[in-house]
């Protein structure tokens, strides 16, 4: 009796640390919402929520006219840029994660997987300097613009930075699908391509909606690279013009929007927005993984 008392000790106390870590988690994204909340809800309560969020002109240093702060160009600025990035990113990312996980030769795939890896581990400003000096200028060559910095830019090197985060999370879940349900779907007389695309996908649909997810994110936060490709200019989004990001919006102008001031209450509003549109990605998440279960 004293051994297994002595024995259970040792896990109540590794159950004890579990709890407080996975509590100390939950407790840094409720102090980063209400930080959110407290210091964002200001600027959308003097301007009004819809003169906020539904303006097109954000000009809050303006001088000879009322200043404006409608965010309406950002909010559509970084959801095209999103669902693009997204559009082009994940068939390529699950293709590349079906090759690794089932049909790549150990070297070729040891190779791509360190490539992949390379991709993860690239400063995103990085990313955005390369983008600056051989995409925008290939951009406006081949349209004859004024400037290649425009939302097409923005689109293309999203995409290929979320690469790593769709590769990495949907090879795990492919890996994880058992053996036993390819195994039977040739049997019945799939060949290998069917039996990866309609079989293993749709049995590693929780890992791979993850995936994307993280994508998403990944291209909703970003600013430094964006900032360097999109021209950072407040226009209604389009293809081939210079825009500017939520995220673009508050790296810019945050450094010397002065303490106090209503354009610095409205930067932190982006960020309320910006956040939201995060935590609305992964309860869609959650849902969609939830309604395929059931």
């Amino acid at each position: 009796m004293k051994a297994i008392a002595a024995g259970e000790h040792p896990e109540r106390v590794i159950g004890t640390v579990f709890l407080c870590c996975g509590i100390t988690a939950v407790g840094f994204v409720l102090c980063i919402s209400a930080y959110l909340v407290i210091a964002g809800m200001p600027a959308i309560r003097t301007l009004g929520a819809g003169p906020f969020l539904l303006g097109t002109i954000w000009q809050p240093t303006a001088s000879t006219v009322e200043p404006s702060y409608g965010i309406l160009p950002f909010i559509l600025t970084s959801l095209y840029g999103t669902v693009g990035a997204v559009l082009l990113g994940t068939p390529i990312g699950l293709l590349t994660a079906v090759f690794l996980a089932k049909t790549a030769p150990k070297r070729i795939g040891a190779l791509i997987r360190m490539a992949v890896e390379l991709l993860a581990g690239i400063p995103s400003v990085v990313y955005g300097l390369v983008g600056m000096i051989l995409l925008v200028p290939a951009i406006q060559n081949a349209f004859r613009l004024s400037s290649g910095a425009t939302l097409l830019a923005a689109v293309l090197v999203l995409s290929i930075m979320i690469l790593p985060s769709i590769v990495n999370v949907s090879v795990t879940a492919l890996t994880a699908v058992p053996k036993e349900y390819e195994e039977a779907s040739m049997a019945l007389g799939a060949t290998e391509t069917e039996t990866y695309l309609k079989v293993s996908l749709p049995a590693a649909k929780s890992g791979v909606a993850a995936s994307i997810v993280l994508g998403a994110g990944r291209a909703m936060g970003e600013a430094m690279a964006i900032i360097m490709v999109s021209g950072n200019v407040a226009n209604m989004p389009g293809p081939l013009k210079s825009v500017r990001f939520l995220t673009t919006a508050i790296a810019s102008e945050m450094s010397y929007a002065p303490f106090g001031s209503l354009q610095r209450d409205a930067l932190f509003s982006i960020g309320l927005v910006l956040f939201c549109f995060i935590m609305l990605i992964n309860v869609a998440l959650n849902l969609f993984v939830k309604g395929k279960r059931g």
